[in-house]
């Protein structure tokens, strides 16, 4: 072949330059992005030409080549135009690429670490650093796996924050690799490097201390730091994975270069020398290799400084299908720019910063499939039934027309107890989402509006030292029942407090002597909410009781209360999903004896008609009605009967005046 006499592209352009645009939300990747990868799926097999080797004679030589087929238009890179048709223009990034060798080529890498990204020649790589050399790889076949094990020095610069290159050499079997050496054939071999490690912001730990070693001053002096920290902006620091995943992708096919995904030219590497077909509008694309890091988690990272002297490396060598390639790469890529906007300040999406898709990966990678498919279940059955449970309550409480079975002690201390949750979360809102403190407000909002529902909510002149309080005043003279239900409701809070209040006064004394806080506010707040999760089942009790002494549970919301009790089989499957305490997991089965007593109370407690039912309705005043509207019944009945028979009467009567029934008469003997 002629040598190539098209113009060679500046350095700057030998790679189609990634477009940084901003980060996606964990909604739109979840909605969208199903949509987008299932059609761009369905289009790229139902289109998909393979793009193997097929054999041409070169006229010139005689020779019998290989090159890739079914690349429409364009002509094979080995069969490229010495110059380019009369009238057409030399574009610098081409409108549409082929592949430059056949997808089932097979090829050799070599695979070396250095602190610049400038490459040294091979020949002076310290063998220490060349860390993969593998010959013959079959890029089409999806069986050829090889693995790399080794350790490495780390070089003095990646140890004060600078980066670890890796330097990719890649060729057809037999060509020279480095750039460097003579006889270097830019259609046989190419190279690229590319950073083994990241930059990742470092996350702010809250600083804690033991309140009883407290130093009159440090809040303020510490309050001072943080507030500096804060001025400075993130801290970002360097990290390193010891698992490394390469990936060749040889099935892209011939492809437009704008319509390719940002994520997607990331890694595409144009051919270098910058030739052209005869319309000078496209070129050709090395094979590409995937920099795999979607299973690199941050919580797996290493931090990188003086310390680290070694280390270690494994390295897995594969093929991957484009659509993988395309779902795996886009994800990271707006996950990790979600990341690096939060980590500068700059608005981010609903969804957050990526760590939302980090905590999806660890459930993958954490998680036995069986179990994450039973979790996967158990997550939207929980969601319908806290949904279906959720509206059989407001109705319940919409429907109600007394406090008969009502605790409004335990609906007061339900409202306490999610405050102390909210300010909780709040008090970490570091960790926490705005959806979940959103969710939390709304919570607290409808127990509020379920106070209002049983009782009058007023202000009242106080003798005490503030000089109002707020008074909770039955909406309307109870009756004896719902006297009988306050008197229950208030011994049952009685002894309640006999056992809790001891156990919460211990827990604190304990979380003072043993566990460090932030602050003495963090302190109180961490106790209260640490009291609510491990006795927040107490609030049940009190309701217990009122069934108990008024032998009924018609006053209960009884659909909400069976949405809730299957919900608690569906809190304790998760017990033995999820990663916990043991503890832990055993505390989910405390709501399980409360519901069990309930079903145990239902069915001692059989339906009486002449009590009320769950929202209020029936009772003695309802029985009345109905024997009262019966006895009417009964009186229209007989009205109709006399009505009947006096019609027949008058019939008869007028049958006889008129003679109408002489036919029928007897003759006389």
């Amino acid at each position: 072949m002629a040598d190539q006499v098209l113009p060679r592209r500046p350095a700057d352009q030998a790679q189609a330059p990634p477009d940084f645009g901003g980060g996606m939300s964990i909604n739109k990747l979840l909605l969208g992005g199903a949509v987008y990868f299932g059609l761009s799926f369905f289009m790229n097999w139902y289109t998909k030409k393979e793009q193997t080797g097929i054999t041409i004679t070169d006229t010139n030589t005689g020779k019998l080549v290989t090159v890739p087929g079914n690349i429409g238009t364009i002509p094979p890179y080995q069969f490229r135009p010495n110059h380019l048709d009369e009238g057409a223009t030399y574009r610098a990034i081409p409108k549409t690429v082929a592949p430059i060798w056949a997808q089932d080529s097979h090829v050799d890498i070599t695979v070396t670490l250095s602190p610049s990204f400038n490459a040294v020649p091979l020949s002076n790589t310290p063998e220490e650093y060349v860390v993969m050399q593998e010959k013959d790889f079959h890029i089409n076949n999806y069986t050829d796996k090889r693995v790399i094990e080794t350790t490495f020095p780390v070089p003095k610069a990646v140890q004060n924050n600078g980066t670890l290159w890796g330097h990719f050499y890649i060729g057809l079997p037999g060509s020279v690799l480095d750039p460097k050496q003579s006889g270097y054939d830019p259609g046989l071999a190419y190279h690229f490097a590319y950073p083994l490690t990241q930059y990742l912001p470092k996350k702010k730990i809250a600083k804690v201390r033991n309140l009883l070693d407290d130093v009159p001053g440090r809040d303020k002096i510490e309050e001072q730091e943080e507030e500096e920290a804060r001025q400075k902006g993130p801290i970002i620091a360097n990290y390193y994975h010891p698992n490394a995943s390469f990936a060749f992708v040889p099935d892209l096919g011939v492809k437009e270069l704008n319509a390719l995904p940002p994520a997607a030219r990331h890694y595409l590497q144009l051919e270098a020398s910058g030739a052209r077909d005869g319309t000078g509008q496209n070129g050709w694309y090395y094979p590409m290799l995937f920099i795999n890091t979607f299973w690199q988690l941050n919580s797996h990272m290493m931090l990188l400084n003086e310390t680290v002297t070694e280390l270690p490396l494994r390295i897995d060598l594969n093929n991957m299908a484009s659509w993988k390639f395309q779902l795996l790469a886009n994800i990271e890529f707006n996950s990790k720019e979600s990341a690096r906007q939060a980590a500068f300040g700059n608005s981010i999406s609903a969804t957050g910063d990526g760590s939302e898709i980090e905590m999806v990966k660890e459930i993958f990678i954490d998680t036995n499939p069986i179990l994450l498919g039973i979790t996967a279940f158990a997550s939207i059955a929980h969601m319908f039934l806290e949904m279906l449970a959720f509206g059989s309550d407001i109705a319940h409480y919409r429907k109600k027309k007394d406090n008969v079975g009502i605790s409004v002690r335990s609906i007061l201390a339900n409202v306490f107890m999610q405050t102390i949750i909210f300010l909780y979360l709040l008090d970490n809102q570091q960790n926490t989402s705005w959806m979940i403190l959103g969710q939390q407000v709304i919570g607290i909002l409808i127990e509020f509006w379920k106070i209002t529902t049983v009782v009058d909510v007023r202000i009242r002149p106080s003798n005490g030292i503030l000089p109002y309080k707020i008074a909770f005043e039955d909406k309307t003279k109870l009756t004896e029942t719902e006297e009988k239900t306050k008197e229950y409701d208030e011994i049952a809070f009685k002894y309640m407090y006999y056992a809790a209040i001891p156990l919460l006064i211990a827990y604190g004394i304990y979380s003072l002597l043993y566990d460090s806080h932030k602050s003495w506010y963090s302190y109180i707040i961490t106790t209260l909410v640490g009291s609510v999760y491990a006795y927040g089942f107490l609030m049940m009790v009190p309701s217990l009781y009122i069934n108990y002494r008024l032998k009924s549970v018609a006053h209960m919301p009884g659909k909400a209360m069976m949405y809730k009790f299957l919900n608690t089989f569906i809190d304790d499957l998760f017990a033995f999903t999820i990663k916990m305490p043991l503890l832990h997991r055993l505390a989910t089965f405390r709501d399980d004896i409360i519901f069990f007593i309930y079903l145990y109370q239902r069915y001692a407690y059989r339906i009486d008609y002449s009590r009320v039912n769950e929202f209020g309705q029936g009772g003695e005043d309802e029985a009345e009605d109905k024997s009262e509207a019966k006895g009417k019944e009964l009186a229209a009945e007989k009205v109709k009967e006399v009505e009947a028979k006096s019609k027949e009467v008058i019939e008869d009567v007028k049958a006889k005046a008129t003679g109408a029934d002489a036919g029928k008469a007897k003759k006389r003997k």
